[in-house]
């Protein structure tokens, strides 16, 4: 047999495989053989039709299945020697005038190529690395929540100022319906809030979503709205009453903070909004990872440029997945996937310029990290190691959770690599600031 690659371009080629009689003419007899017995011809009892008679009848079909079988390995054998990086399987050529009586046959393949680029995890950019502070304002702010939270509700007949007002939102044309929990201060004009005063339940209030809040991105929480819209949204929601509730907040005092840190954790009033300043901020910090996570990749693929076989890639997509794509479905999954394949390529580079290796070891010490800060939350601050261990092999006995946990992992190492190659600009802001540079104003 001989095999070839015939070269289109950087990343596209053609595997031409020339298969001749002597690479598939002994299966084929053996398989004739092992037919003769099974064999069902009219004029002759089964297994006695002559063997000439039943490669006659048999004898195209088998030498079809065995060439393909030849062909098949030969390929497999000859991208691994080869040492190709693939993006898709081969396609096989089409041949519908393929003589299979020739003494040579020719099978063609196209293949799609990883493409060979340069990453420059140093080039010079404007990223941005916040160090998200918690202000007055909002230690403040969650101190008044806790209170609330763990106030005493009492029922109202009348909506009054200081209510709190559980309700759901609702406008069919644009699919919201949302039930919620309202604060009348939430409101950025203080004449929607008086549209609420005197209300009762069962009441509907009809507000305009366009600078309903003092942040629009505020309608992600209260309506559900998506974040493409929040901007530009500016129709009429019904609010319908369902219960109306005063609250006697709660004392900050010591049985309130052991109920919320644990016994003896926190002692005072100045204690409580230190914590609420420790854990708001450890929180911000994975926040701000993200974004400069995000920040980073967006730059490097637009500032990353090689070619990718995307013609190529289409009419793989076409004959993968139970439902076959049509030409222009398979056009807008390519558009639709491409950014992501853009980054695995970047992210495989990232790791391999940077000597980063994911071993199981990684992956353990990482589910174990996160099922100690999950157990935390749940108020077990010591568990044993044989606890979390034990919990750690039931989760990787999973492939699902492995695949996610093994994202994770590459994420977070990948983090590592940008802080220090991409060199950041560090900038302090709140919270607000963040959001805002975040979402966008």
């Amino acid at each position: 047999m001989d095999i070839k690659r015939v070269a289109i371009d950087a990343v596209n080629e053609t595997i031409v495989m020339t298969v001749v009689h002597m690479d598939y003419k002994g299966q084929v007899a053996k398989r004739i053989n092992e037919k003769m017995p099974l064999a069902t011809i009219k004029g002759f009892r089964k297994g006695q039709a002559p063997k000439d008679l039943v490669e006659k009848h048999y004898g195209k079909a088998i030498k079809k299945e065995e060439v393909k079988k030849v062909v098949d390995l030969a390929l497999e054998r000859f991208i691994q020697s080869e040492g190709l990086q693939l993006l898709g399987t081969p396609l096989a050529k089409v041949n519908e005038d393929l003589d299979w009586d020739a003494e040579e046959l020719v099978f063609e393949y196209e293949i799609g190529l990883v493409p060979d680029f340069t990453l420059d995890l140093e080039a010079k950019n404007n990223i941005i690395k916040y160090i998200v502070k918690a202000d007055d304002k909002l230690i403040d702010g969650q101190v008044a929540r806790i209170q609330k939270q763990f106030g005493k509700a009492i029922p109202q007949e009348v909506v009054a100022e200081g209510c709190d007002v559980t309700g759901t939102f609702s406008n069919e044309e644009k699919g919201i319906n949302n039930k919620t929990v309202l604060s009348l201060d939430v409101f950025k004009d203080k004449k929607t809030a008086k549209k609420f005063i005197g209300k009762q339940v069962g009441d509907v209030v009809t507000v305009n979503t366009k600078g309903l809040f003092e942040d629009d991105h505020q309608l992600m929480d209260y309506l559900k709205v998506g974040h493409d819209e929040v901007h530009s949204l500016a129709v009429d929601v019904d609010f319908t009453i369902e219960s109306i509730n005063s609250t006697e907040l709660a004392e900050l005092n010591q049985e309130l903070f052991d109920k919320l840190f644990g016994e003896g954790v926190v002692t005072s009033i100045e204690d409580l909004k230190s914590k609420i300043k420790e854990d708001a901020e450890s929180q911000f910090a994975q926040q701000a990872d993200q974004k400069l996570l995000g920040d980073v990749t967006e730059f490097l693929i637009d500032n990353t440029k090689f070619d990718l076989p995307a013609e190529f890639l289409k009419k793989w997509l076409q004959t993968v997945g139970e439902k076959k794509l049509s030409a222009e479905e398979a056009e807008v999954e390519y558009a639709r996937s491409e950014k992501g394949l853009r980054f695995q390529l970047i992210e495989g580079k990232a790791l391999a310029q940077s000597n980063i290796q994911i071993t199981f070891e990684d992956l353990k010490s990482f589910t174990s990290n996160a099922i100690r800060q999950q157990m935390a939350q749940f108020g077990q601050t010591n568990p044993t190691d044989e606890e979390v261990q034990g919990i750690v092999a039931r989760v990787l006995s999973n492939q699902d959770e492995v695949k996610r946990l093994s994202d994770q992992v590459v994420a977070a190492k990948l983090l590592e690599v940008f802080k220090e190659k991409a060199n950041p600009t560090t900038k302090e802001v709140t919270y607000e600031e963040f959001i805002a540079a975040s979402y966008g104003e």
